[in-house]
């Protein structure tokens, strides 16, 4: 469920929504690397972060687009390399299993409720960026599944989810700089919505 092991023109065709997401991300983190790490450009790369990065003064004083922009926003090499890797690793079975529509509504949904908690509980000063959310979002789904679909979902792969869980939460704990808050409401997020997200769907 896990592996991915299509060619990769399959997997563009099997999985469309994750490689848009995965190519937007790359593409973004490029942009800052060579405009500001390189200091081509520098000034674009500020003013690009400063647009982009969710910033709960700015969204407050209405830059709204902010409470979706940092989920595709990643500026240093651990980050996107760790974010990257989750999606290639659990979005596409659950692209597969939802639908286009679906699962486009479920990865940016649960990371904009993700960022909408960090506007009303975090302070006016608070920043944030990074597809963590959202991510852990897909891992409420899949917790959803194992709890309630487990027939859609081998013994194995659930034994893999829930270890991979926990140690995700875990982790948000124990790491530094991590927005603690987003992982959590993004993974009751994906949890609570994922009966919506399945609602008519076969087993």
């Amino acid at each position: 469920m896990f592996i991915r092991n299509e060619p990769f023109k399959l997997f563009l065709k099997l999985y469309p929504v994750t490689s848009i997401i995965l190519a937007v991300d790359l593409l973004i983190y490029l942009m800052f690397v060579v405009s500001g790490t390189w200091g081509l450009a520098p000034e674009f790369a500020f003013r690009a972060f400063e647009f982009a990065a969710g910033s709960n003064e700015a969204i407050l004083n209405g830059a709204w687009w902010q409470l979706i922009t940092p989920i595709f926003l990643h500026i240093n090499f651990s980050h996107i390399l760790f974010n990257a890797f989750s999606i290639l690793i659990f979005a596409p079975a659950l692209e597969a299993m939802l639908g286009k529509t679906r699962f486009v509504t479920a990865f940016l949904g649960t990371g904009i409720i993700a960022n909408i908690a960090a506007l009303f509980l975090e302070p006016a000063g608070f920043r944030h960026y990074g597809a963590s959310g959202a991510l852990f979002g897909l891992l409420g789904i899949y917790i959803f599944l194992v709890i309630f679909r487990r027939d859609t979902i081998s013994r194995q792969d659930q034994t893999i989810i829930f270890v991979i869980v926990l140690i995700s939460l875990i982790s948000s704990f124990i790491s530094a700089d991590v927005d603690v808050l987003g992982h959590l409401i993004g993974f009751l997020s994906g949890l609570v919505l994922a009966p919506l997200f399945f609602l008519n769907k076969t087993r």
